[in-house]
């Protein structure tokens, strides 16, 4: 067998278990299209597997100079079958190009965003089909025990409603786009001492208007900014239009914090970071 879907979370051991049975060989050459997933392959060792990524890979900086495959929605499926790949690392809504390497009889590895565990059983479960399981054990414990202290450290302090908002229109409050209650934005947002104001919304994300975000009152409003860092005069541009919303406690209290960063966003090996800025807003 040598097609896949990759298996839910139910464990680093049964994933890897269950990745072996199905691939006795490891790969030589890989493809990625998923950039978070890409950022794993290099952290667990595989990188030198790797032939090809997609349009929008900068992380690990080795990724700049490998050629580029297309994307989400445009793969270059005849660039992708010319570079003779063993693997192709594929997102679980590009079904197209799934049916198109079956037929070229190229394996795949279906990845989806999950939770914030889901990182870890996705290093572990890429470990053992790229031939680095006790690589990717020893990243993955890594960065369960450098979750685990955050968690630790914040216990028992008083957990503020927040919005976790990841993109809105520039200069406005316009299509507004917040972590919901589930996924891994959520999971970092609660294990860096945060309760979600949208925890009822069983989604990943949601669009929310200025009238639900007066609603439900947040004590802070965390914003992340992908920039790496942001003058005196952007952050104001940034956190003005917030200011007309003088009813909400997050503003009227002057917690309305942008947190800067490229990878706050990328369920991968760098995901502490993120939790590690969220739990210091939220809790200097």
């Amino acid at each position: 067998m040598r097609f896949f879907r990759q298996p839910p979370p139910l464990g680093g051991l049964f994933v890897a278990i269950f990745v072996v049975a199905l691939s006795a060989q490891s790969p030589k050459r890989i493809i990625s299209l998923v950039p978070n997933v890409t950022e794993i392959l290099f952290a667990i060792g595989a990188g030198p597997q790797v032939v090809a990524v997609s349009n929008y890979d900068v992380e690990p900086p080795e990724v700049r100079s490998l050629p580029t495959v297309g994307a989400l929605v445009d793969p270059d499926t005849e660039k992708i079958i010319s570079l003779r790949p063993d693997l192709v690392i594929t997102y679980g809504s590009q079904t197209d190009l799934q049916a198109q390497l079956k037929r070229a009889a190229i394996p795949f590895f279906d990845y989806r965003h999950g939770g914030l565990d889901h990182i870890m059983v996705t290093m572990r479960a890429l470990g053992a089909r790229t031939g680095h399981v006790e690589q990717a054990e020893k990243v993955a414990r890594d960065l369960e025990a450098a979750i685990n202290a955050v968690r630790t450290r914040v216990a028992g302090k008083p957990r503020p409603r927040t919005l976790l908002v990841f993109g809105r229109e520039p200069g406005s409050l316009r299509n507004i786009y917040a972590s919901a209650g589930r996924g891994f934005l959520h999971d970092m947002l609660v294990v860096a001492g945060g309760e979600d104001v949208l925890t009822d919304v069983d989604r990943e994300s949601a669009q929310v208007s200025t009238e639900m975000i007066l609603a439900r009152k947040p004590d802070v409003i965390l914003e992340l900014n992908a920039a790496t860092r942001l003058n005196e005069a952007d952050l104001k541009a940034v956190v003005d239009p917030w200011m007309t919303l003088s009813a909400v406690p997050a503003v009227r209290n002057k917690r309305v914090i942008i947190l800067n960063g490229p990878g706050l966003t990328v369920p991968g090996p760098r995901v502490v970071d993120g939790i590690e800025k969220m739990a210091n807003a939220l809790h200097p």
